[in-house]
């Protein structure tokens, strides 16, 4: 079985996908503009802001637009470790993913699942018109496995979530 085919299948194909774009601290450029890219693809309304973060609001479901705002946050950034003897280059390199029994782990370095599972679950919700939901603001910040800069980088009053899931 491959890392995609695991249930749910919308989570672990976008956490996938998101293994096979090198992301470590500081080099996150790339996979912001594919989560923009995707959450555009998908009817969401998504920008990269002047900290490198991503910020993807997506409407409300129908009869849910009088709910509140919710907020869903994580980080794109991975901590770059590998083994010793591993060739891995995390600038350029995809991560090697595989299932090991009841494990999903990486080849020779880390998985990148902190936070490439929270980004993943929320490119689902983004994906998944089935789930009911009012108004939600995304934001995945950068580098924080360093510092927080997207975080700290954060404008002002930019968000307007009650609510932070």
């Amino acid at each position: 079985m491959e890392v995609k085919d695991l249930t749910p299948q919308v989570v672990w194909r976008n956490f996938y996908s998101l293994t096979q774009i090198p992301r470590p601290s500081g080099k996150t450029q790339r996979v912001a503009q594919f989560l923009v890219d995707f959450a555009q693809s998908h009817g969401a309304d998504a920008h990269i802001d002047e900290a490198g973060n991503v910020l993807i609001h997506k409407p409300a479901t129908k009869g849910f637009e009088k709910k509140a705002v919710t907020m869903l946050q994580a980080h794109m950034d991975i901590v770059a470790q590998k083994t010793k003897d591993s060739k891995h280059n995390f600038d350029t390199d995809p991560l090697d993913v595989y299932v090991d029994g009841d494990w999903v782990t990486a080849r020779d370095t880390t998985l990148g699942a902190d936070d490439g599972m929270g980004v993943a679950a929320a490119m689902a919700i983004i994906e998944d018109d089935s789930v009911e939901h009012g108004p939600l603001e995304i934001l995945i910040t950068r580098d924080e496995e360093t510092g927080m800069d997207g975080a700290f980088g954060l404008k002002p009053g930019i968000l307007k979530s009650k609510y932070l899931s």
